[in-house]
């Protein structure tokens, strides 16, 4: 696995020399504690890294917002296993009913997995933090161009196929940017208040049933007008 790979040619012991390093694993009860352990870091101040597995239960359902997720990197392109007989069977009724391709539909999947694994880091209009996509197949337009339009308005050719040297110049204007105070005002100006809330999402009206004749249900609402069923 990458894991041992890393673990063998010694990138692990780098990084662990500045953070703390977790990993998923099949075991629930040891993800649950690497977890908590990771928060209790990042808490503290003295920051960590997670290592997971796309498709897995922490990418898809674990959020890292605020100050537990500040940068996301997506090694490769989270293609499923296409042995599958379960994938074999859905392509070939894609195919069958829709005329859709095969390596349309895988890519498309494959992109939206990406999308969603990255998205863990941003969970609100003030949250921040960095997405990087470390393989060259995202440079190519036909796998970018399937990306989430709220991926793709920052994802413009300055930024695409970066040295390391390059990368990390932008990470630290990027950084060195968000990391400044809120400006209150601005932000205002794009968050709804209670009421402005309350005016797009108007209360139901309140409802009544009483059994009628014959078993009929008859309700009522507040309004006078009433449905029988």
């Amino acid at each position: 696995s990458l894991i041992s790979e890393w673990d063998a040619i010694g990138i692990l012991r780098e990084l662990t020399k500045s953070k703390l390093v977790f990993i998923e694993t099949k075991d629930v009860v040891e993800t649950t504690l690497a977890l908590d352990n990771y928060r209790r870091a990042c808490d503290c101040g003295r920051g960590a890294v997670f290592l997971s597995v796309a498709r897995g239960k922490v990418s898809e359902g674990i959020n890292f917002d605020r100050h537990y997720g500040r940068a996301v990197i997506m090694f490769g392109v989270p293609f499923q296993y296409t042995l599958s007989h379960v994938l074999r069977a859905r392509l070939e009724y894609l195919q069958t009913h829709y005329q859709i391709r095969e390596q349309d539909f895988l890519n498309f999947d494959a992109l939206r997995q990406a999308s969603q694994c990255v998205g863990r880091v941003i969970r609100s209009k003030t949250d921040y933090g960095l997405m990087i996509f470390a393989d060259s197949r995202y440079n190519r337009h036909d796998k970018r161009s399937k990306l989430p339009k709220w991926i793709l308005q920052f994802l413009g050719e300055a930024y695409l196929n970066l040295s390391t040297d390059m990368a990390i110049s932008h990470v630290k204007q990027f950084l060195r940017l968000m990391g400044q105070p809120i400006d209150q005002a601005a932000l205002q100006s794009v968050l709804l208040t209670v009421e402005e809330a309350n005016l797009m999402n108007p209360p139901m009206p309140a409802q009544t049933t009483t059994a009628g004749d014959g078993g009929a249900m008859i309700v009522e609402s507040t309004e006078g007008a009433a449905a029988a069923s």
